[in-house]
Formats: structure tokens, C-alpha cells, sequence
């Protein structure tokens, strides 16, 4: 559908839209009142029970991992010991009160959401959906929520435990506290939050109606110009009730302003500690009001500076000019050689778990064919359903897939990284606008880069495939063949394939993770009892032979396109898989 042409044409179509739109308002309020009292019941009680049901597990092995880090020094580790106790009350207070106040606002808000997106365009049938979008999908959406914070709680708790007790640093120093800069620094954390709370709430709760009606002013705008969010028909619903709820919008950001003003404050007594200093601890409580209200001024498009002193409170000024913990960290910048994409099409915006589904599309894919040529086999199925032994599957197997990514990536000149369909490419401009994803795309893009420059040939390609699938087998990596490498490459390979694994074993600590993990585990065991089933009587072909013989046949060959570059299909690379 077109946009509409002049003014009054919009403003026409905007004044039939209004009972239209209050219609569906309604609606999804009504749905959302019946549902919010459910689904926060189901979310409460559930992450209550995970909650208090692993808390004395959870109690002991922080004790005891934190004991046996070889990380801490023992002054650091009686410090967190007597630490425990308050961190238990407040992982309490807050997790459950969060799952109380988390599961009423996704009961009330999901049918909302639902009821406006049943009117989309392309849906079929929507009189209907108008009623039932957002009722059982809201419900399931509240287990799925339970199961995944169960997730976070046992197998990403349990593997940062392992990490922090098996961690050792290069030189075999540990992080040891300085009892000394203690006094100082509470005493400076604690006049840090006195000034900075309510100092900060003023300045919030000043620069709120500007936030207001500024916000209105752009809604409004966009709504008839048809810009923005209002561009897509589509979003049009769902972009008015953002105009209705605004003030809640802003009411929240006032209240996050409020409570960050407390962590803003207490990290004077962190800056007093590293600079050894009472002094610059009390320059950094004047200088984080200056922060705060540039920030503030960042966000709402005001003129740049503040009327805050602005004190020097670190010996070495950091990059950017010392701002603190507000600003805006370097891998947020654009650098020239990622300013964009010289591929054609769309930029578009991904959301992280839209990411993480298409890895285990791709890891499905490669798992089904790993499974008929007998590298993968019920052993590793059945160690990656204990979480014991090898990490074939739960490890090197979503490895191996970012690697293909990375190689394919490479080959196809691209700037970011280049997902399985050969066309969507994920960039610093086109990544998910949150902090967290910087996390997982700047490390790949790094990571991409070293193997760039390391300029590896078809058979160094194959051999850190490898390495990076079978992760944590020595056995099958013994029997397997390796072409004829310099040691000093050997060391290369088995770097760059340590830190895919590492960040591998980061990814897999995301909240959903889990979740495709077993759907994917799943799969390859039916995979693999089809299989059985198909020859059964027949004998199979010996997995250290099979293994073998795969990765010494090429995996990775180089194809060349019109433009030179890797633009198969997901089929295509499939096949380049059955050929690893």
C-alpha cells in the first residue's frame, strides 16, 4: 500500500483509523486483564520455585567455587565469602519480586500486542485472530519463559562456576584486594550516592515533560507524514498504542533514572579503589552529574555540555576524554573499514535471538549430515544429553557452524558477517541496538579478521574445522590426519580454534539457548535412530576411519560466482558440508 499524498488526505485516513484503533485497543485490553493475573501466577510460582528449590545448591557451589579459583587471591576470596549472604538476599529480593512484576506486565502487554498484530498485513482470517491471538500463545509464552530462566539458573550458572574455578591467568598472577583503599572507598561510595540520588532524580524528573512532548511531537510527525514506525501500514497499530503509552514510557525512564543514580554514586567508591586515591573519588561524585546530564542531553537531542564542573578524576585520562561509565564505548563507534556494506540490498535490524535460530538451522543442517556420514554418533548424543564427556554437539558443533560463517564470510568479501542464505549480512549499523550484542558481534568480527590475515589454504580450512568440531576428543583428533604443518602454524590453528570454542561456550549461556540445544539434540538422535533403523543388519563404516576420510576431502572449497563470491543456497552449502 502506498503512502498517502498530501496533508489532509492523511489526516483523513488518520480520523477513520481512531475508532478502528480504539476498537482494537479495547480488545486487547480486556484480554490482557483476564490473562495478566494467569500468566503472572505461572511466571511467580515457577521462577519462585526454581529459585528457592536451587538456592542451597546455588549457596554451596558459589562457596566452593569461589574458594577453589585460582583467579583469586585469599584476601578477595574471605571478602566474597562474607559477601555471600547479602548477595543471597538480594538475588532473592530481586529475582522474585523481577518475576512478579516481569510476568504481569508480559500477561497484560502480549495480548495487546497480539490483538494489533492480527490485523497485519497478509493475515488471514483476522475477525478471528482478533480474539484469539495472544490467549494460549500468551500461556505457552509463560512456560517458555519459566523453562528458559531454568535454563540460566542451572546450566549457565553452572557453567560460569566452572569457568571462575578452572580460569588461570598467562602469568599465573591472581586478582588479590587492597585492604587499605577499602575505608576510602565506601566512605566515598556512600557520599556518592547522598549526592548523586536525589541530584540525579531532579535532573530526570526536570528534563521529563521535555521527554514528553518531545516524544508526542516525533510521533505525531511521523504518524502524518508517514515516516518512522508509521511507514509500514502494518505498524500503524501497533505504533499508535506506543503514542497512548508514551508516558508510561517516560515514567519509566524517570524511575530508571532514579535507580541507576544509586550505581552511579556507589562507582565513585570503585573509582576511589583503582586510583588509590580519596580525592579523585570525591572529583568523580561532582563529575557524574556532568556525565549524567550530557548523557541525558545525548538521548533527548538537547545542546550538547552541562552546567556540572566537570573535575579530572583519573591520572590517565581514558579515551574519549574520561567520561565514565556513561560513554560511549569504542566497539559502539564506526570504523572506517565496517563503516558499511557494499552489498547490495536492504539494510535491515536483527534481533539476537533471530540470530541465534539461524545458527541452529545451520547446525541442524551440518548435524543431519555429520550423523549420515558417521561422525557424529549416539556416544556424543548421548554425552551431550548429560551435559558429560566430549562436547561434540553441545560445543563444537554450533562451533563449527560459526566457522563455516566466518569462512564463508571471508571468501564473499563481506564487511560484517554473512549468514546461510548468502544474502543477509549483519554489520555494526545494521546489528540489534542493544548493548548485550556487541558482546557476541564485535569478538566474530575480531575473530574474522585474524583468520582474514592468517590467509589459510584449503587444507589448513579443513584442519580447523577439526579441531573446532571435535571439541574436547582427543581420541578421534589422533586418529584423523592433519596435512603437513610448521609448528608454528599447528599453534596458530589450535588459537584460532580455542577462541571460537570460547565464544562459542559464551553463546551458549544466552537464555535460549538451551532450549534449541535440546530441540537440536532431539533431531540427531531421531536422525540417528532412522539411520540404524535403515541398516540395521547391514554393518556400518568405522567412525575413526569415517572421520578420517571426511576431513581429508575438501570441505571448504572455494567457488567462484559472477562477483566472486560465495552466494549459494543453504541446499548448496549443505552439500559442501556433505563433502566435509
Amino acid at each position: 500500500m502506498e503512502p498517502p499524498r498530501g496533508v489532509l488526505s492523511s489526516l483523513w485516513r488518520f480520523i477513520l483509523f481512531i475508532p478502528y484503533f480504539t476498537g482494537l485497543l479495547l480488545l486487547g485490553v480486556l484480554k490482557g486483564i483476564f490473562f495478566c493475573p494467569l500468566v503472572c501466577i505461572i511466571v511467580a510460582i515457577g521462577n519462585s520455585a526454581i529459585i528457592l528449590g536451587l538456592l542451597p545448591v546455588h549457596a554451596f557451589w558459589t562457596l566452593y567455587s569461589i574458594t577453589s579459583a585460582k583467579l583469586l587471591g585469599p584476601i578477595l576470596k574471605l571478602f566474597l565469602c562474607l559477601c555471600i549472604p547479602i548477595g543471597i538476599i538480594l538475588w532473592l529480593v530481586v529475582s522474585i519480586v523481577g518475576s512478579i512484576l516481569g510476568g504481569a506486565v508480559y500477561g497484560f502487554l502480549s495480548p495487546i500486542f497480539a490483538t494489533f498484530d492480527a490485523v497485519g498485513v497478509g493475515k488471514s482470517n483476522p475477525f478471528f485472530h482478533c480474539f484469539y491471538d495472544g490467549t494460549w500463545s500468551t500461556v505457552k509464552g509463560s512456560f517458555t519463559v519459566v523453562c528458559d530462566f531454568r535454563d540460566v539458573c542451572f546450566h549457565s550458572y553452572f557453567s560460569f562456576m566452572d569457568d571462575l574455578r578452572t580460569s588461570t591467568a598467562d602469568d599465573g598472577h591472581y586478582y588479590e584486594i587492597r585492604l587499605l583503599q577499602i575505608p576510602g572507598a565506601v566512605i566515598v561510595a556512600v557520599l556518592g550516592i547522598i549526592v548523586d540520588f536525589p541530584m540525579i532524580s531532579l535532573i530526570a524528573l526536570f528534563k521529563s515533560p521535555y521527554m514528553l512532548f518531545k516524544g508526542w511531537r516525533r510521533l505525531f510527525h511521523d504518524l502524518i507524514g508517514r515516516e518512522g514506525p508509521f511507514l509500514e501500514t502494518m505498524c500503524v497499530p501497533i505504533a499508535g498504542l506506543v503514542i497512548l503509552l508514551w508516558p508510561l514510557g517516560v515514567v519509566g525512564a524517570v524511575l530508571g533514572s532514579v535507580v541507576s543514580s544509586v550505581f552511579l554514586g556507589a562507582y565513585a567508591g570503585v573509582v576511589s579503589y583503582q586510583e588509590s586515591s580519596f580525592y579523585f573519588g570525591l572529583c568523580y561524585v561532582v563529575a557524574s552529574l556532568s556525565i549524567y546530564d550530557e548523557y541525558s542531553n545525548d538521548v533527548l537531542d538537547m545542546p550538547e555540555g552541562s552546567c556540572f564542573p566537570r573535575p579530572k578524576y583519573r591520572r590517565k585520562e581514558e579515551e574519549g576524554g574520561g567520561t565514565g561509565g556513561l560513554s560511549r564505548p569504542n566497539s559502539f563507534k564506526t570504523t572506517p573499514s565496517r563503516a558499511g556494506s557494499n552489498r547490495g540490498g536492504p539494510m535491515i535490524d536483527l534481533k539476537p535471538l533471530d540470530l541465534l535460530e539461524a545458527l541452529f538451522v545451520e547446525c541442524r543442517q551440518y548435524g543431519e549430515t555429520m550423523v549420515t556420514k558417521g561422525i557424529i554418533n549416539s556416544k556424543d548424543i548421548e554425552e551431550a544429553k548429560s551435559s558429560k564427556g566430549s562436547q561434540v554437539i553441545s560445543i563444537g558443533l554450533p562451533a563449527y557452524s560459526l566457522l563455516h560463517e566466518l569462512l564463508r564470510s571471508i571468501k564473499s568479501n563481506s564487511t560484517g558477517l554473512l549468514l546461510g542464505d548468502g544474502r543477509t549480512e549483519i554489520t555494526t549499523r545494521n546489528r540489534p541496538k542493544d548493548t548485550f550484542f556487541d558482546w557476541f558481534l564485535n569478538p566474530f568480527l575480531i575473530l574474522k579478521d585474524q583468520i582474514e590475515a592468517a590467509d589459510l589454504s584449503e587444507e589448513e580450512e579443513e584442519y580447523l574445522g577439526k579441531l573446532v568440531l571435535l571439541f574436547g576428543d582427543s581420541e578421534r583428533l589422533k586418529t584423523s590426519e592433519s596435512p603437513p604443518l610448521t609448528e608454528l602454524r599447528k599453534a596458530e590453528l589450535d588459537a584460532f580454534a580455542r577462541r571460537l570454542q570460547g565464544l562459542t561456550k559464551s553463546v551458549s549461556r544466552y537464555p535460549t539457548f538451551r532450549r534449541h540445544f535440546v530441540e537440536l539434540v532431539k533431531k540427531l538422535s531421531n536422525d540417528l535412530d532412522k539411520k540404524h533403523d535403515r541398516f540395521e543388519g547391514g554393518g556400518s563404516k568405522p567412525v575413526k576411519k569415517t572421520v578420517s576420510r571426511i576431513f581429508s576431502q575438501k570441505s571448504f572449497k572455494k567457488k567462484t560466482s559472477s562477483n566472486g563470491s560465495d552466494q549459494d543456497s543453504p541446499n548448496r552449502g549443505l552439500r559442501d558440508v556433505d563433502i566435509v
